[in-house]
């Protein structure tokens, strides 16, 4: 399968447009065609059905275009990073996962000093949770990423950021938990809950309260915070989770109430090991060591 054939599929697959698609490419549409159909035969697969205005993707079809981008995204990464190398200033993009969390203004300062040193220096931020961030950290789509512990760490590389993370629970101010300043185990009896997806804080949780997660009357299980106010502020549970993430949307309508005893988390940088760093990553990295040796 080659790149060229990839890249015709792709656009095809945006526009559901054949000849939209040979326009932008600059070819000929029955040189698309026939490219498309080549690739179909190669497969064994159909990847299109014609309709009047064009096509549709078959089940197929979006299977291929999903990994299609991903191929294309790190071709066009590693073709970038050669041509940097010939470069003399420090330049290059580098593609940044980070989790929703208090140490997220951190990312920011050092962008913000980076950018200003190297200008042609360029950055993607991905937003996300631990899980989805360290599946495109696994296949080459993100660089480096910011996470949250607790994670398994075992195939990266790990700075942990000095700033903690504290972690409680996001009630309505008429929740009657919300007449406590602290959370204590056995508050959370009978309670109902918004947790995260993620086994280890499910784990980390059960823990705290001594219990199995079975025991946790869970809910309902998210992944970004951002779907989870709404819920919490009509009463349909109360979600565990980092008081940084609150800060910036608390509202007079929710109370975040700290976890007693207490539980703190770190965030981590990571990022793959016996990966070789391009110049661009080193010095973001040399930058985040450089502010944790200046904590310690």
């Amino acid at each position: 399968m080659e790149l060229r054939s990839l890249k015709y599929f792709w656009m095809v697959a945006e526009e559901l447009s054949i000849s939209k698609a040979a326009t932008i490419l600059n070819i000929t549409q029955p040189t698309l065609s026939r490219q498309l159909k080549d690739l179909e035969n190669e497969l064994g697969v159909e990847l299109f059905q014609r309709v009047p205005k064009g096509v549709i993707l078959t089940e197929d079809g979006i299977y291929l275009k999903n990994r299609a981008e991903e191929i294309l995204s790190l071709t066009n990464k590693t073709q970038q990073e050669f041509i940097n190398k010939k470069e003399k200033e420090l330049a290059g993009n580098i593609t940044i996962g980070c989790v929703e969390a208090d140490n997220s203004d951190t990312l920011s300062m050092i962008l913000e000093e980076l950018t200003q040193d190297y200008p042609l220096i360029t950055f993607n931020i991905i937003s996300g949770v631990s899980d989805d961030i360290t599946q495109q950290l696994d296949k080459g789509l993100i660089d480096i990423a910011i996470l949250i512990e607790p994670i398994e760490i075992e195939k990266y590389e790990k700075l942990t950021l000095p700033r903690s993370e504290r972690w409680g629970i996001l009630v309505p101010t008429n929740n009657e938990l919300a007449k406590k300043d602290y959370i204590v185990p056995h508050d959370l009896n009978d309670k109902k809950l918004l947790i995260s997806r993620r086994s280890e804080i499910q784990n980390m949780i059960a823990t705290w309260k001594n219990c199995s997660i079975k025991d946790l009357k869970i809910i309902g299980t998210y992944n970004l915070i951002f779907n989870i106010f709404s819920l919490v502020k009509n009463g349909i549970g109360s979600a565990i989770v980092i008081e940084g993430v609150t800060k910036d949307r608390n509202k007079d309508d929710l109370k975040f109430i700290p976890l007693n005893p207490e539980v703190k988390t770190h965030c981590v940088l990571v990022w793959k090991k016996n990966r070789i760093l391009t110049p661009v990553l080193k010095e973001f990295i040399s930058r985040f060591k450089d502010l944790v040796n200046d904590d310690n």
